[in-house]
C-alpha cells in the first residue's frame, strides 16, 4: 500500500484546509491563528534494553488545543510516524471534537516502532516508559490529557498505560479516567472498539438518506444497492465494512497492502477476514478477483469508496481513476487536498475524516464519563425501566383482557443495556453532526465541500470557547 507518511506535508495540508474555511468565519486574523497552533509539542527519547543491548526510541505527544481541558486524542505505533504527522493528527482532533460536540481538545501521540519486530515484553516496557516521559512532563492524567488507541495500539496497550498512571499516582480517584479505550474488566466501555468503523457506518448511511445529495451525484437515496470498497481490514476497516452489510451495502472489493480482491457479486467480509487469518493474506479467496498492486482495488466500480488504512492513499496520481461517486474517510488524510478539489470537480462527494471517524473519540467519551462518575450506563436505571414497563403491559392486559404474545412482551419491557445506550448515543451524534456539517455547506454562499464546512463549524465553536474563556476579547 503507497504510504507518503514521512513527507512533511501532512500538517501543512490539514493548516491549508483550515485556511480554505477560514475565510467564510470573519474572526479575526489574530484568533484564527491562535486555534490553527500546535500549543505543545513534546519529543523525546528513551532506551529500552534489548537482547544484550539497549535500543533508543522516539517518541512524541502534541497538545494542538487548550480551550477545554482535557486533551484527547490516540496513540499511534508505527516506524512511518513523525513529528509532522503527530501535529497534523492533533489538530485533526481538535476539529473533530468541535465537529461532534465532545469537550475535549485535540492532542496525538507517536512511538516509532514496528509492534510486529518486538515481543510482548519489550513492547510492555516501551509503553510503560511511554507513560512514564508522560507523566514527568504532565502530559497525561483525567483532567489534563487522555490517550486513546491508535494505528498499531489497542486495549493491551492501554491497559498498560492505565496500570503505569495509577501506580505513580496512588490514591487519585479519577485514575482510570486518564486513558480509554481500555479492556471492560478495566473499567473500559462497551462498544468502544467497534466505535469508529460504526460511526463510519453512520455517516455513510447519513449522507446517501438525503435524496437531493444523491440525485446530484447520480445515485438514489439508502444504502440498499450501494457497492462499497474498503480499503484496510483492520479495526475500522473491518467494522465499516460489517457494520455498512448489516445496513444493506454489499461489500464488493477490499484492499490491503499485501493486495487487493473484488467480486462484483459481494464479498462475505468475516469469511475474507477468516482466510486472511488462516493465509496470512487476502489474496487467494475463492471466487474473487485479485489484484497484485492494493491501489489497483481501489479503481474498480463502485458507489462509496472507503479509505480506512493511512493517509495520502488518494493523490493527483490516482483519483481520476477512482470510479466511486463517494468517498467516506475512515483512515485520517487519505485524500489530499489537490485530489480532493478534483474529485469536486468530477461531481463527487467526500465525507472528510474530522467528522467520518469520529465515532472513537465520541465513545471515547462516553468511557471518559462512566470513569469520572464510576458507574456504568444502565446500571442504576435498567431494571427499574424494566419493572415499570412490564407493570404498565400488565396493567394493559388486565383492562383489555388480552393478553401480549411473550416474545413482544420481552421486547417492549426490555431496559437498555450499556451497549445500547453507547450505540444510541453514537448514532445520534453522527445523524445530528452531519445535519449541521450540510446546514453549514447549504447556508454559507461559496463553500463547496463537506470539508470547508465542517471545518467553519468547529473554527466557530473553538472561536466561541476562546471568547467565553476570556482567552480572547
Amino acid at each position: 500500500m503507497a504510504n507518503t507518511a514521512n513527507d512533511t506535508n501532512f500538517f501543512t495540508d490539514v493548516c491549508k484546509n483550515f485556511d480554505d474555511a477560514a475565510q467564510f468565519t470573519g474572526h479575526p486574523e489574530g484568533l484564527l491563528s491562535q486555534i490553527k497552533a500546535c500549543n505543545s509539542v513534546y519529543r523525546f527519547q528513551f532506551p529500552i534494553r534489548r537482547g544484550n543491548g539497549f535500543e533508543v526510541i522516539d517518541a512524541w505527544r502534541v497538545e494542538h488545543s487548550h480551550h477545554m481541558s482535557p486533551t484527547k486524542g490516540g496513540i499511534r505505533y508505527s516506524e512511518m510516524v513523525n513529528e509532522d504527522e503527530v501535529m497534523a493528527l492533533a489538530a485533526l482532533m481538535t476539529y473533530k471534537c468541535a465537529i461532534v460536540n465532545v469537550p475535549f481538545g485535540g492532542a496525538k501521540g507517536g512511538i516509532k516502532i514496528t509492534p510486529k519486530n518486538y515481543t510482548t515484553g519489550e513492547l510492555e516496557n516501551i509503553t510503560r516508559r511511554y507513560t512514564t516521559e508522560l507523566i514527568k512532563k504532565n502530559f497525561i492524567g483525567p483532567g489534563i490529557d487522555v490517550p486513546a488507541p491508535d494505528y498499531g495500539s489497542g486495549e493491551r496497550e492501554m491497559s498498560w498505560i492505565a496500570d503505569t498512571y495509577m501506580t505513580m499516582n496512588p490514591g487519585q480517584l479519577d485514575a482510570l479516567g486518564c486513558v480509554t479505550g481500555k479492556p471492560i474488566a478495566l473499567h473500559g466501555i462497551r462498544g468502544r472498539k467497534e466505535a469508529t468503523g460504526r460511526g463510519v457506518a453512520y455517516a455513510i448511511r447519513e449522507c446517501v438518506r438525503v435524496t437531493e445529495d444523491m440525485q446530484k451525484i447520480g445515485l438514489t437515496a439508502g444504502l440498499g444497492d450501494k457497492r462499497v470498497i474498503v480499503q484496510g481490514l483492520g479495526n475500522v476497516g473491518y467494522h465499516s465494512a460489517k457494520f455498512l452489510t448489516e445496513f444493506g451495502a454489499t461489500i464488493v472489493g477490499l484492499c490491503e497492502y499485501e493486495g487487493a480482491i473484488y467480486n462484483a457479486n459481494g464479498l462475505n467480509v468475516d469469511e475474507v477476514f477468516a482466510h486472511r487469518k488462516l493465509t496470512g493474506s487476502i489474496l487467494g479467496f475463492p471466487g474473487a478477483t485479485e489484484f497484485k498492486n492494493s491501489m489497483e482495488g481501489l479503481e474498480q466500480p463502485c458507489d462509496i469508496l472507503v479509505p480506512a488504512a493511512l493517509e495520502n492513499q488518494i493523490t493527483v496520481e490516482n483519483i481520476k481513476n477512482i470510479k466511486a461517486k463517494i468517498i467516506a474517510e475512515g483512515a485520517n488524510g487519505p485524500c489530499t487536498p489537490e485530489a480532493e478539489d478534483i474529485f469536486t470537480q468530477m461531481g463527487g462527494i467526500i465525507i472528510p475524516d474530522m467528522y467520518c471517524n469520529a465515532g472513537g473519540v465520541t465513545v471515547s467519551y462516553f468511557e471518559w464519563l462512566k470513569n469520572l462518575s464510576h458507574v456504568a450506563f444502565g446500571r442504576m436505571e435498567k431494571r427499574y425501566a424494566e419493572n415499570s414497563n412490564a407493570n404498565l403491559i400488565n396493567t394493559l392486559e388486565s383492562l383489555t383482557g388480552q393478553s401480549i404474545p411473550s416474545e413482544h412482551r420481552l421486547m417492549i419491557i426490555k431496559g437498555a443495556s450499556e451497549l445500547e445506550l453507547v450505540n444510541s448515543g453514537l448514532e445520534d451524534t453522527m445523524i445530528h453532526s452531519y445535519h449541521e456539517i450540510r446546514e453549514t455547506l447549504l447556508s454559507k454562499p461559496g463553500i463547496q465541500t463537506l470539508r470547508t464546512a465542517a471545518f467553519v463549524g468547529s473554527i466557530d465553536k473553538i472561536a466561541v470557547s476562546y471568547m467565553n474563556l476570556g482567552i480572547w476579547p
